[in-house]
């Protein structure tokens, strides 16, 4: 069966009118229960992750600091939330869900976390809505602890994975592909192993086209044993601050391929949301959605 990471502290809390869209949390679990693309049996709570496990990839001054609320305002405005010992505990939450996910995908070919993929985070700080990367934490878990030997991160989030990138810069046995918008946040971007960048205006078609071109070739040269999957629906056309012309239903061929792909060559796949910021909180919702009910299709 498929497995989902949910806990009701993922949507946090935020002053009115903030522009992050934390609802989508709770709308994501009540859709698919109410259509019937999910059971209560597929969801599970995550506990927090232990602090020996996020120190294997963040700094520890930095976490002390976190864990302690002794963020300066100027952190904090990077990070975009404001400090509370319930948002460090939601991250510690989340992160813990994407290290159980990809231990359930091990053994079925998938696991997924309603939340997640928060790629803009480094070692010694945070930015861009994320404040611990477990798109870094659970890959570092997975190879220390010798579940796998060679990762492949794919990011299609709109934005790059600039945290992500940095972090595995040095790491032979991790590869980071990312494809992303050229002019968009973050203004200052890392190297990925391969960055694809998009121009303000891509179409759906070109985009797929893109992924098409490089994700086997990706695959057939670094041959990965296990992969995590962003998928971020900021790609769409809706979205306030995504600039790309693709289309609800091309952003759901874009999971098509990258849960076919995978599953055709026995890569199990951890996913994570990312990103979405249409200003409809259904499209949102519907958007993400999709990934769940192609990841069901396919592995349930």
């Amino acid at each position: 069966m498929v497995k989902i990471a949910f806990d009701p502290i993922y949507a946090h809390p935020l002053p009115e009118n903030h522009r992050f869209p934390m609802l989508k949390y709770e709308l994501i679990p009540q859709q698919l229960l109410h259509e019937g693309t999910c059971t209560s049996n597929h969801f599970f709570k995550p506990s927090a992750c232990q602090h020996e496990v996020v120190l294997n990839t963040h700094d520890e001054f930095y976490f002390k600091r976190l864990i302690e609320q002794q963020l300066s305002p100027s952190e904090q405005r990077k990070i975009g939330f404001p400090q509370s010992p319930e948002l460090v505990n939601r991250e510690l939450v989340i992160t813990q869900g994407t290290i159980d996910i990809a231990l359930h995908a091990l053994k079925h070919g998938v696991g997924l976390n309603v939340a997640g993929g928060t790629h803009h985070a480094f070692a010694e700080r945070g930015e861009g809505f994320c404040l611990l990367n477990d798109m870094a934490i659970a890959p570092n878990f997975l190879l220390k602890n010798e579940y796998c030997q060679r990762i492949l991160i794919i990011d299609l989030d709109v934005h790059q994975g600039n945290g992500t990138a940095k972090l595995m810069e040095n790491n032979p046995k991790v590869f980071t592909f990312s494809m992303h918008g050229r002019t968009n946040y973050p203004f200052h971007k890392e190297q990925s192993d391969l960055d694809i960048e998009l121009e303000n205006g891509t179409t759906g078609k070109a985009y797929l086209a893109l992924l098409t071109k490089h994700l086997p070739r990706i695959i057939e040269l670094f041959q990965p044993d296990f992969a995590f999957y962003l998928a971020g629906v900021d790609v769409l056309n809706t979205d306030k601050f995504g600039r790309l012309e693709v289309s609800l239903e091309e952003c759901k061929q874009r999971d098509e391929f990258v849960f076919k792909t995978l599953k055709n060559l026995h890569i199990p796949v951890a996913v994570a949301l990312g990103g979405g910021y249409s200003p409809d909180i259904k499209v949102i919702v519907d958007a993400h959605c999709n990934t769940f009910r192609w990841a069901v299709e396919l592995f349930d």
